[in-house]
């Protein structure tokens, strides 16, 4: 008996639970979309739909790959953020939700007719920077990343996005050479303890850059490294905001106030984790 769209979704729905992962329904859907060329409503609508045998082996080999916890983004090639429907693969890490909170803290702060000037640090795919540029029309934006591999999947982003005109990436060790100062400073910077990196879930230790985890000993060498530049770099008014780990907020805090800096209350994500760190300079 041929295969159908719906005999393949349920058996990459089926071993994708046994395999752990978390989304196995809609991992298993996206992997079946791509590996057979269809869309959402073929599934829905005609899911009884014969499918060839070289469509089967491309859903077979992609369901292979989600089985040993590759990340569904980099199988796919790309990752929905914010708005945006970004590239990513093994160089950068896979855009998170929690992360949405930066481009959040960036719409209160921006206002619209403003021509703002944004730094991201540690920009990856560029899903920050481009989300709060695609939002603040008049805005500019410098992107520094210490991975060039990251830099290519930055700019390919910004160019089909339409967005090299306003935001310049660039190679650099976090503040090192930057002139000026910036209306909005973002950062969700390595921080992961190094010991704690291999116990995470598969997705992230086997699969994604180390050098994008890796936040040192207590995992906050990367914003010793960034606060230390904050008075620098921040505008009179500027506005700062750091995704933070888990437990992570108050030791945040504090190297910020340490630099006569305020912060407001944390943000926390949908799961009541303190997730961003925003502030500003004291009055």
């Amino acid at each position: 008996m041929s295969e159908t769209l719906v005999s393949l979704w349920t058996d990459a729905r089926r071993r994708l639970e046994a395999a752990g992962v978390d989304s196995p329904v809609i991992d298993a859907r996206l992997l079946l979309e791509a590996g057979a060329g269809v869309g959402r409503v073929d599934i829905v609508t005609d899911p009884r739909r014969p499918v060839s045998a070289e469509q089967a082996a491309a859903v077979e080999a992609f369901v292979r790959r989600r089985e040993a916890r590759e990340p569904i983004g980099h199988i796919l090639g790309r990752k929905g953020f914010w708005t945006l429907d970004l590239a990513v693969n093994a160089d950068v890490l896979s855009p998170r939700p929690e992360t949405e909170l930066l481009v959040e803290v960036a719409m209160e702060t921006l206002a619209k007719g403003w021509p703002a000037r944004v730094l991201d640090l540690g920009v990856g795919s560029g899903a920050i920077l481009l989300s709060v540029l695609s939002e603040r029309p008049l805005s500019t934006g410098i992107g520094i990343d210490a991975s060039e591999a990251a830099l290519t999947i930055a700019r390919a982003n910004a160019e089909r996005l339409g967005f090299s005109d306003r935001a310049t990436l660039r190679q650099g060790n976090w503040t090192d050479g930057l002139e000026g100062q910036f209306d909005l400073i973002l950062s969700n910077p390595p921080y992961i303890p190094s010991t704690d990196i291999d116990g995470l879930e598969p997705e992230v230790a086997r699969w994604e850059p180390r050098l994008a985890l890796d936040g040192g000993p207590d995992g906050l060498d990367p914003y010793r490294r960034i606060i230390a530049d904050l008075p620098r770099l921040l505008a009179p008014t500027g506005v700062f905001a750091f995704e933070v780990g888990k437990g992570q907020a108050e030791a945040v805090q504090a190297l910020a106030e340490a630099q006569g800096l305020t912060t407001s209350t944390p943000r926390l994500d949908l799961a009541g984790i303190a997730r961003v760190v925003a502030g500003k300079r004291a009055s």
